[in-house]
């Protein structure tokens, strides 16, 4: 969205559409010449990194700040997880078994949704990685619901474009993890984990060392498919090894159904946490 609000300066935009007008000279035609801020060549330098960094913090900073978005519930989960009606094509005959938890974000995402939008879609704004699987089952049930989500892509080796039904102006891009995780979580009233590979474990401890450490405040965490979770992490073990605190069990609570987990985001006291 462009600033209409009037400056004494010259705008950069008008410059930088005046480049197509300026004298070809051997002077001209050499990229020292170009405006700093539309030469790719020199943003993309190693030593302008701090700047990419930032202009990636920025960007989608000001996008929801101006849509007006204030508060958003975190889905993450299985890129691989297949909807029913595609339940063919799952890798494994487990993660068939899985696709029940596609339907689970969808149905959950949509009563977030529904919710939301009683205060103009504002708060409580479903918020995923925008690819596919759990991604995409939490993004479709709050297009289902008539609202609006948000989509924060990451560029991949191999190339994934944003689920459909991602809203087009909060469907993001990124180049770096770690500026992308801050996104997730800057405005997060409550992050759910469902069945996933190793991005969604390091997406889980990551928020839940946050927590831990009290570098962000405890908001409801809510892991969906108990067995799936007690089968791959040894809770418990972690507890009687003594390498986390036996309160910090307390942060995760474990549900099957987005009922249970609407019911835990109901009770939470958020004020006295």
């Amino acid at each position: 969205m462009r600033d209409d609000r009037r400056h004494a300066f010259r705008d950069s935009q008008e410059d930088a559409a005046a480049a197509d007008r300026i004298p070809d000279t051997p002077q001209t035609r050499a990229p020292a010449y170009r405006l700093a801020f539309t030469d790719t060549d020199f943003l993309m330098r190693d030593e302008l990194r701090p700047v990419r960094l930032q202009l990636e913090l920025l960007k989608p900073e000001l996008i929801m700040d101006e849509r007006g978005i204030e508060s958003t519930i975190v889905m993450f989960g299985g890129a691989r997880i297949p909807a029913p009606e595609n339940k063919d094509q799952a890798r494994t005959p487990y993660l068939a078994e899985l696709t029940r938890f596609y339907e689970e974000a969808r149905k959950f995402a949509q009563i977030m949704t529904e919710r939301s939008m009683q205060n103009y879609g504002r708060e409580n704004v479903i918020c995923t990685g925008g690819g596919p699987g759990v991604m995409e089952a939490g993004n479709r049930g709050a297009h289902e619901a008539g609202g609006q989500s948000i989509g924060l892509n990451i560029v991949l080796p191999h190339e994934q474009a944003p689920n459909e039904f991602v809203t087009p102006d909060l469907s993001f891009n990124f180049h770096y993890f770690a500026i992308r995780k801050m996104h997730f979580l800057m405005r997060a009233k409550a992050v759910t984990v469902f069945p996933g590979g190793f991005g969604t474990l390091d997406e889980m401890f990551e928020a839940l060392t946050l927590i831990q450490t009290k570098r962000m405040d405890k908001i409801p965490f809510i892991l969906f498919g108990k067995e799936f979770w007690s089968e791959i992490i040894n809770w418990e073990r972690l507890k009687e090894a003594g390498t986390i605190s036996p309160e910090d069990l307390d942060l995760v609570s474990f549900v099957d159904t987005a009922d249970e987990a609407v019911k835990i985001i109901d009770s939470w006291d958020y004020e006295s946490c």
